[in-house]
């Protein structure tokens, strides 16, 4: 997997790739389909997989100080890409500047110059350049004009509305955690390092692993059945687990924490990385008088995380960067919307 965030000198093995284009946040089902599209034209060309991104997210410069939003910050972005197989991720620097761009400009100066690019592969609400002039016909034409071809993918869907990032965020912050699920094709995930806490937990009996949820999007607050992947030699062990997530009421905080038990484990993990996978909602948070109340809730939740972990099932682990899937069903590349389809200008 190769990384590019700088354009001035574009390496020269990452020019004449076929190059999936968007910002993929979540890369849902919708963008699974788009970037298999991009891999078959790939493989029959014979040359490398691309997929061109936006960092930071353009709604993030846009619209500065609004609350956090991403599904998959760069670094687990770039994660789940090299499971789809994509094999260049460049990484455009987004800023006022790069928006007033006009689309003609952007087409010659990133795709031409820079990336050399063979074939594009956009969707069909693909917009770019000054005030987003550019769509997938002005896309076309310019390459045509420059010697590239375009193909565009139709929306993605179950049948009913096209799979999309912005649904899939209201179905976290409602708390429904399953219908996001079957949109993304696996399991959401947040992930960073633990970070020390006041051992509140351990003093109840329940230790937790702390995550600050940086850049993620804030689900609803509450308590949810997860599992938890803890990196050993190159690979990931996953545990059962229940979360909370939120500013701990009964305790006066203000911070947003994700706070995650290990269901079964035993051991000392400050400073690893924790990936948290989100399985399941089990109830909102709320404020308890005391310390007593609060551990007996505890001692449901984790019931009722087991039970729901249950329910679900166990999940596959794939290569040296496991993700864990529902239903046990395969990698994110299997996983196809059952209408797919394709126009090409």
């Amino acid at each position: 997997m190769r990384l590019v965030r700088y354009f001035a000198q574009t390496p020269a093995d990452v020019k004449g790739a076929v190059v999936a284009i968007g910002n993929f946040d979540g890369l849902h089902r919708g963008h699974q389909a788009l970037i298999a599209q991009a891999r078959a034209i790939a493989a029959q060309a014979g040359v490398p997989l691309g997929v061109l991104t936006f960092e930071p997210h353009p709604r993030s410069v846009f619209q500065k100080g609004a609350p956090p939003f991403r599904l998959t910050p760069l670094r687990r972005k770039v994660r789940l890409l090299a499971q789809l197989g994509v094999e260049i991720v460049a990484a455009v620097p987004f800023t006022l500047a790069f928006a007033a761009k006009p689309a003609a400009e952007f087409v010659r100066e990133v795709l031409v110059d820079a990336l050399g690019v063979r074939h594009c592969v956009v969707g069909y609400d693909f917009a770019f350049g000054h005030r987003r002039t550019g769509n997938p016909e002005v896309l076309a034409h310019l390459g045509r004009e420059h010697g590239f071809d375009v193909t565009v993918v139709a929306p993605q869907s179950d049948g009913g509305e096209p799979f999309a990032a912005s649904r899939i965020r209201d179905f976290l912050v409602q708390g429904k955690v399953t219908d996001a699920t079957v949109e993304l094709g696996r399991y959401w995930e947040v992930d960073g390092h633990v970070r020390g806490g006041d051992r509140r937990g351990r003093a109840l009996g329940f230790p937790t692993a702390n995550l600050t949820m940086g850049a993620f999007l804030r689900p609803e607050f509450g308590i949810y059945a997860v599992r938890a992947g803890l990196r050993n030699d190159g690979s990931t062990t996953w545990y059962d687990a229940v979360a909370y997530l939120g500013q701990r009421p009964t305790f006066e905080g203000d911070d947003v924490l994700l706070e995650v038990h290990l269901l079964d484990f035993d051991g000392e993990i400050y400073g690893q990385r924790l990936r948290v996978a989100f399985v399941d909602f089990v109830r909102p948070d709320k404020k308890f008088d005391g310390s007593a109340p609060l551990v007996e809730q505890i001692r449901s939740d984790c019931a009722a995380a087991r039970r729901l972990l249950a329910e679900h099932g166990a999940h596959d682990t794939i290569g040296a960067d496991n993700m864990p899937l529902p239903g046990g069903d395969g990698p994110i590349a299997a996983l196809r919307p059952r209408r797919v389809g394709l126009d090409t200008p």
